[in-house]
């Protein structure tokens, strides 16, 4: 089977899977799209062929219509809705004291596969830390690294003010993972030419799908600051040979509920 099949009976000749192929290597040829053998290395299988023709007349190797879920117009957000949704998004902070099912974690993961990456390329993997008491573990070797920047590098340790972390934490308050349930890590290996956007573009996936699900959740920007930085952490972690981790989300189930959406800064937009 070549990469790309085309059903004649099927076909109605409109074209758009050609004006919509990224890297553009399907072509018509007496009206009829094709694809030579030396093109179809250049495929991605993204599958906006499949995806864009009405008539169900494409097929790639690894994807045919039948096995895509149809668009469901009725579901559709309208503006207002996309609005709220957008606009309501918290960064929950405060986390019952419960643990999130395996299978309700997992339904995030499956959703955040969808998250668009360089050319298709999918390099997002994922590390979750299931256990609490690891959660906290994990927030401790944050603090001991910020105990260790405040010794050699006071400067940054001013800036993003460490000592005032550090002291909450002796007291018994966790400003890293703030005591959530679990931890979502996402990595790539260090070859794919641009990992940490695909990776932060599948974590904003993640968090955005997150409320639905009854959950909440928040970026662990001290605790990813942390891995690159701090011996113990990156041991404890283990992430495999030739990868790297380009964000962390805290998971858990919100204490509280918000009813307001706060107002934010004027959009600064320069038109050229």
């Amino acid at each position: 089977m070549t990469v790309i099949t085309i059903d004649p009976e099927r076909c109605t000749q409109d074209g758009h899977c050609v004006a919509e192929c990224p890297p553009q290597i399907i072509k018509l040829e007496s009206d009829v799209p094709f694809i030579t053998r030396e093109m179809e290395e250049f495929c991605i299988d993204c599958g906006h062929c499949v995806a864009v023709c009405p008539a169900e007349a494409l097929s790639l190797e690894t994807l045919s219509p039948a096995d895509c879920l149809p668009v469901n117009k009725a579901i559709q957000l309208s503006e207002e809705q996309a609005e709220q949704f957008l606009r309501s998004r918290r960064s929950i902070r405060t986390y019952k004291d419960k643990k999130v099912d395996r299978a309700i974690l997992q339904k995030l993961f499956d959703l955040a596969r969808h998250a668009p990456t360089g050319s298709n390329k999918q390099p997002v993997q994922w590390l979750v830390i299931e256990s609490s008491e690891d959660v906290q573990k994990i927030a401790g070797m944050v603090i001991d690294w910020m105990r260790e920047t405040i010794k050699y590098d006071p400067e940054l340790a001013a800036e993003m003010k460490f000592e005032r972390i550090v002291a909450s934490h002796e007291a018994g308050e966790d400003r890293i993972c703030r005591n959530a349930p679990h931890l979502a890590f996402a990595y790539a290996d260090t070859s794919f030419s641009n990992p940490q956007t695909d990776c932060v573009i599948a974590l904003t996936y993640l968090e955005l799908f997150i409320p639905a699900l009854g959950l909440g959740g928040c970026w662990g920007g001290y605790i990813n600051r942390a891995i690159n930085n701090w011996p113990p952490l990156q041991q404890f972690l283990d992430f495999p040979e030739n990868t790297e981790s380009h964000g962390v989300m805290m998971i858990g189930y919100p204490r509280y509920r918000y009813f307001r959406m706060p107002l934010r800064k004027e959009a600064l937009v320069v038109w050229h």
